[in-house]
């Protein structure tokens, strides 16, 4: 067996990086090293960003999934400033931001719904801005819908507005931090090759030099 055992008693762990930044492969990291995950099946099972949306955040986190996981990775810890909340709620929690080049990323979210909105349309519309077009296209549609329905598209003339999000988020979080708790966050590129050992360094977790995981390739 890889690493140390869980212990519930461990501080939470979020990652906050945008999706099509390795969130699955980290979770696939502590999965490794035998920390108790709470993965995208973990959070449809639960509804947990049908409660963000809805903001009922106590739901999430009075959830038996939430209380018995150390690291949550995928949905909805990334969305929009959630972090700030989850920061104060749990003063003992680390977090993780993984960051790649904004074109790649651009790149992975056209190809990953074959040039639609990825999963559900209306949360994806909130998120990135997009609301007017959900709202000129789809009025009525029930916006508190769990449905993965993938109905706006993604096109090129988009890069530059998806790409201003992106970074603007990533500053917005790094000055949090930077302000708040600096030592509360590990931020990496996604394409460094020394990741994951910084990674169980900042987790003190002793992790091989020849270790690599890429997890939800598309």
């Amino acid at each position: 067996m890889l690493g140390k055992i869980f212990n519930s008693n461990k501080p939470k762990i979020f990652c906050i990086s945008f999706q099509r930044t390795g969130t699955t492969s980290i979770g696939g990291f502590f999965k490794n090293y035998q920390y108790k995950v709470a993965d995208y099946f973990t959070s449809k099972h639960n509804n947990w960003s049908l409660n963000w949306f809805s903001g009922n955040f106590e739901a999430i986190f009075e959830s038996e999934d939430f209380q018995k996981c150390q690291v949550f990775e995928d949905n909805p810890w990334w969305y929009q400033d959630f972090y700030k909340y989850l920061f104060h709620k749990f003063p003992r929690a680390k977090f993780i931001l993984f960051k790649r080049n904004p074109d790649k990323w651009f790149d992975s979210m056209l190809s990953h719904s074959k040039g639609m909105s990825l999963g559900n349309t209306h949360r994806h519309a909130h998120i990135y801005q997009r609301e007017n077009e959900f709202e000129e296209q789809f009025a009525g549609k029930n916006v508190y819908s769990e449905e993965i329905d993938n109905l706006l598209p993604i096109s090129e003339s988009l890069r530059s507005h998806y790409i201003s999000i992106y970074n603007t988020r990533h500053a917005a979080i790094e000055t949090f931090f930077k302000t708040f708790g600096k030592d509360r966050i590990i931020v990496c590129e996604l394409e460094d090759k020394d990741k994951w050992i910084k990674l169980g360094q900042f987790f003190n977790i002793a992790v091989d030099s020849s270790y690599d995981l890429h997890a939800n390739k598309s």
